[in-house]
């Protein structure tokens, strides 16, 4: 491999993301110790509001997860036992992990090969007299193609819902996420677009039912009146995450942009590796940057020896996942578990400089042409400020 100057690139960089809003961040934390208000309360009822604007909805049920908001969103919509939800087969396990604590039965499609979007004709294919939803995960920052999902939907009674874990900001035909099915959930792990400073999460819908269940079944199942009508759950989110949450929220479309440099820039100089598919109705905020490569996991070797770090969004197709081995059948998933076996996630983050970029795009092309066997004359060129 080239001898480029040791420059060591981390997957994200949260420290240089949080460098430049320390102090709006400490303003934040000094409002909530002053107000004593830790959990719920002001700040979260707050953010709830800005954040359902955003998302151009009515309500927001700030929750203590994503997770937790996939499993509340699908309970307080009445999916449970003897219900079958319809899950892509390529994506984060908790998406399933929703329909199974709900007591209903996850079902694998099949996904797109170059978006790692759910398949609305496999969607379609398995739907059954049992089939009470669909989950659309919009995957690496992108939004499924709802109108397809939306029309599939009608014509059989489901339930559509969003997990927009990876997608705060990202948009369909002008309509942003989270505001494009009967409800979303969605997370703020901290390397998130919109990430808290420790976990948190969100159910965003316009149905005033479902959101008023969600919001009694994360605080143990009481309404108003103190009396616990529910079998609820300890779900909250706490007011100091609200808090942060809602300094970030100003900066959301900022870094969004960076991101969309950095891939930009990938997409430009990576040649010889499969890239994500990106559709024109919509607008991908790249939570991740994925490529897909035969040579994945000794490329992946390859720049961690550089000081390059890299992920896998997702090493199992949710149907090889031990916990979820059985559940659904038949499992027709050859593309979800090409991605499994394929994909790459590239250092992708707000703050991320041109040429931490560039040591990237340079230590790849130089391992993909070791693994090739090139001597060295990759077709990838280098960029010009290399």
């Amino acid at each position: 491999m080239r001898n480029e100057p040791s420059i060591t690139v981390p997957f994200v960089d949260l420290r240089r993301d949080h460098a430049g809003i320390a102090s709006e961040l400490q303003d934040a934390f000094d409002r909530v110790l002053g107000a004593s208000a830790f959990i719920l309360g002001e700040e979260v009822e707050a953010f709830e509001s800005q954040f359902a604007q955003r998302c151009g909805v009515s309500d927001c049920v700030g929750v203590n997860s994503g997770t937790a908001a996939l499993s509340l969103m699908l309970q307080a919509a009445g999916i449970g036992p003897g219900d079958e939800v319809i899950v892509p087969a390529h994506t984060f396990v908790a998406t399933a992990l929703a329909a199974v604590h709900v007591g209903a039965t996850p079902v694998w499609v099949d996904v797109d090969a170059g978006s790692g979007l759910i398949d609305p004709p496999a969607a379609e294919a398995a739907v059954t007299a049992r089939t009470a939803a669909l989950i659309a995960v919009h995957l690496y920052g992108q939004c499924c193609p709802m109108d397809e999902l939306r029309a599939i939907a009608d014509r059989h009674g489901l339930a559509l819902f969003e997990d927009a874990a990876q997608a705060h900001g990202a948009s369909y035909r002008g309509r942003p996420a989270g505001g494009l099915g009967r409800a979303a959930a969605f997370s703020f792990y901290p390397s998130k677009n919109l990430g808290a400073l420790g976990d948190g999460g969100a159910i965003c819908t316009d149905d005033r039912q479902l959101a008023d269940v969600a919001r009694r079944l994360r605080d143990l199942g009481r309404d108003e009146s103190e009396a616990h009508g529910l079998a609820g759950y300890n779900e909250r989110l706490d007011g100091l995450q609200a808090a942060f949450l809602r300094v970030k929220l100003t900066h959301l479309d900022r870094w969004n942009d960076a991101r969309r440099l950095v891939a930009h820039r990938y997409r430009e100089t990576l040649t010889d590796v499969e890239l994500l598919t990106v559709a024109p109705e919509g607008e991908c905020v790249y939570h991740l940057f994925p490529i897909k490569l035969d040579e994945r996991n000794a490329a992946a070797r390859l720049l961690s020896a550089r000081g390059i770090t890299t992920g896998i969004h997702y090493p199992l197709a949710l149907p090889d996942q031990p916990a979820l081995g059985g559940l659904s059948s038949p499992d027709p998933s050859p593309a979800a578990r090409d991605w499994a076996a394929r994909e790459l996630s590239l250092p992708i983050f707000p703050e991320m400089t041109e040429r931490q970029s560039d040591v990237v795009i340079g230590a790849l092309k130089s391992a993909i042409a070791d693994l090739r066997g090139d001597d060295g004359a990759s077709s990838m060129s280098l960029p010009a400020s290399f």
